[in-house]
């Protein structure tokens, strides 16, 4: 689990709401996200006054964007039209039979699937004199899996530091966000450092294979990609901008978590080649120090593509990116604006 994937579980009982029950979803959802800590962004109030907090999501991209705010719930009709394009299909169809070659990890009792993930993502906060001030920080983290899913999860949460190339204003704003936000109320959950859930319910949010189906309930989900495939647009109608973008997501959610079922990982590879718009995007993508295929989709507006990148021998997904696809004032067209690097290994003991 990482911070865009928690973010992404919170969303998804309001991607389905009726019209009817968007303002409890989105109070809820709010809600949720005022008691979450995600990426943050804060207003320094005048001196001697305590710092007051305006949490914020923002979703690597090429702009910040309010989740709550800009979510739209509509009727979307499920794409009709032919899936990914021939070279992304036969990669994702190969990583499907890879997948299963390879099978899934050994986790023997008291041992724990450690899934380490990095993230290059996007900062923001506003400056005393009402500017907004971006910048991009990394961040990582390790969960620890324990071979009975049901017992304790470990979550390692790393904090935020920005990079190097960020300006002076920027580093003393995040250094500020990052010593407010050791002073946690009483009994809340650390923001950096050790988190313990049961189940994985970190933050009372359960470990998704899917939007609507937890982790541990991963093998009653379709095994038949158009099935499956079915069942993601259904549950993610109305959410995001586009139904494909976000069936890509929500697939690219799943395999991302380290934890499904290979059988489940092969079906969703294979319902992604299914999806409009998936093309092959490099064969020679590099996340974190390792190279693989990278699949995506752009955005409805051409102004970013996501992808997920394969390691084509083992079938698992070794990373998430996105990618500018038209200049902006200071990125260029192919500029990697985030990144996400996924490691699974088995380990005897968790912190």
């Amino acid at each position: 689990m990482d911070d865009l994937q928690l973010l992404r579980e919170m969303r998804s009982d309001v991607g389905t709401a009726p019209a009817a029950t968007l303002a409890r979803s989105r109070e809820r959802l709010m809600t949720r996200i005022a008691n979450t800590p995600d990426v943050e962004a804060f207003r320094p109030e005048a001196p001697g006054t305590p710092t007051r907090f305006r949490r914020r999501i923002l979703i690597i991209s090429a702009a910040a964007a309010l989740i709550a705010g800009t979510m739209v719930i509509a009727d979307v009709v499920r794409p009709g039209s032919p899936g990914a394009t021939a070279e992304a299909a036969e990669v994702l169809n190969n990583a499907a039979a890879a997948t299963i070659r390879t099978s899934d990890p050994v986790v023997g009792p008291g041992q724990y699937l450690k899934v380490e993930t990095k993230q290059l993502t996007g900062g923001g906060a506003q400056a005393s004199d009402g500017r907004q001030i971006n910048w991009q920080e990394t961040t990582g983290g390790q969960v620890y899996i324990p071979s009975n899913q049901e017992g304790e999860w470990v979550w390692n949460r790393e904090p935020r530091v920005p990079v190097e190339s960020a300006s002076p204003e920027a580093k003393a704003l995040a250094a500020d966000m990052a010593a407010s936000l050791k002073n946690m109320p009483t009994g809340q959950p650390p923001i950096v450092g050790i988190v313990r859930a049961p189940g994985g319910a970190f933050y009372g949010n359960e470990p998704a294979a899917i939007i609507g189906t937890p982790l541990k309930d991963a093998g009653n989900l379709p095994k038949d990609p158009r099935a499956l495939l079915d069942l993601i647009y259904e549950r993610t109608k109305g959410a995001g901008k586009s139904p494909d973008s976000e069936a890509f997501v929500t697939i690219a959610d799943g395999l991302r978590t380290g934890a499904v079922p290979a059988e489940l990982r092969a079906a969703l590879y294979k319902a992604a080649a299914l999806i409009p718009g998936v093309t092959l995007s490099d064969r020679q993508a590099m996340v974190d120090g390792r190279t693989g295929t990278a699949i995506g989709i752009p955005s409805p507006d051409g102004g970013i593509r996501s992808d997920i990148v394969i390691d084509p021998e083992s079938g698992l997904v070794i990373g998430e990116q996105s990618v500018l696809l038209r200049d902006y004032p200071e990125a260029p067209a192919g500029t990697i604006v985030g990144w996400t690097s996924v490691r699974t290994s088995v380990v005897d003991s968790a912190p």
